[in-house]
């Protein structure tokens, strides 16, 4: 069976499918493949490694038809029409967990970064305005004590309040759509309706999958019940708040502060306003950017196709 990996990804999931006996063709220059130049790549293979870069969508999909399976770099599968992959026959795996602990990581930074305005003093130094000392100059929060609220307790979710009850021993609320029986037992987490997580968190951090019922959610509405002293944190997908809505929240002093390692859209452009917010900290997506995160991600992925390959059940099978 043939491979296509559509990036350059770490090689140890590249030596597990040749040590399988399959194939193995990577695109390893540093621009992604466009989606006609990957429609013509897949033409001479059976399996996909997915990147996320790439819209594997209805049209796609019945354009490849032939695939046998499409394994995705990443937990997250927004990109994928599971749906019409379903109807075509077509396998859809992922890499689940493989970055839980690199995100909460990412997503901690943020909460820090942004209550103590990390990124916009270390811009004022580069710019030469480290002046004198000023009692009520650069203000933050500090967030011992206060409360974390999670919306999508998932397994990164979890890794996260592990650390803010850890090292702020802050009480967690969270909303999920189910109860979360280890995080109420290990964490003392209570689970709360979405009105309540709005208004009741200090710091409210959204670790969910983007769907219909999460695109755009945290809007204006939402940022209008939360404390005018709140952090937004949003590790997850760029759609799930709205750009402009959380500008204006910011700026209008609704909500205190931001910390987001997805925006909308993606990239976000360099005179973006939110960059030049004092109480804002943004990173260009790298929530599972570590050596172990993205070495295990490599690993899951060729995991998929060999299973695929050798009539075993796929574990992280999505359809």
């Amino acid at each position: 069976m043939k491979v296509l990996i559509s990036l350059n990804i770490p090689e140890v999931g590249i030596d597990m499918l040749k040590q399988a006996g399959l194939e193995v063709e990577v695109w390893r220059d540093d621009k992604p493949l466009s989606n006609t130049e990957l429609v013509a790549k897949c033409q001479g293979v059976e399996a996909l490694v997915s990147t996320g870069m790439n819209a594997i969508d209805s049209t796609f999909l019945h354009q490849c038809s032939h695939l046998k399976i499409v394994s995705q770099f990443g937990a997250g599968y927004d990109n994928v029409d599971v749906n019409t992959a379903r109807e075509l026959g077509i396998h859809v795996g992922n890499a689940p967990e493989a970055m839980s602990d690199a995100t909460a990581d990412i997503a901690f930074t943020l909460m820090l970064a942004a209550s103590r305005k990390i990124c916009y003093l270390n811009r004022s130094i580069i710019d030469g305005k480290w002046g004198h000392f000023r009692p009520r100059a650069n203000l933050g929060l500090e967030l011992k004590g206060k409360t974390l609220g999670v919306y999508g307790l998932g397994r990164i979710g979890f890794e996260m309040a592990k650390r803010c009850a850890g090292a702020y021993e802050m009480p967690v609320i969270y909303y999920s759509r189910s109860r979360k029986l280890e995080a109420e037992s290990q964490l003392g987490a209570r689970k709360v309706s979405f009105e309540e997580l709005l208004s009741n968190s200090d710091v409210l951090s959204v670790h969910c999958a983007l769907n219909q019922d999460t695109r755009d959610l945290f809007n204006t509405d939402a940022f209008n019940k939360m404390k005018s002293t709140a952090i937004f944190i949003n590790t997850s997908r760029g759609p799930v708040h709205q750009q402009e809505d959380l500008y204006q929240a910011l700026v209008s002093g609704k909500i205190w502060g931001a910390g987001l390692d997805v925006t909308n859209p993606e990239p976000m452009q360099a005179d973006n306003p939110l960059l030049n917010l004092e109480n804002v900290a943004i990173t260009p997506h790298i929530g599972s950017a570590t050596v172990e995160a993205r070495d295990e991600m490599s690993r899951l992925v060729a995991q998929n196709i060999i299973q695929y390959y050798r009539g075993e059940r796929i574990v992280n099978l999505v359809n």
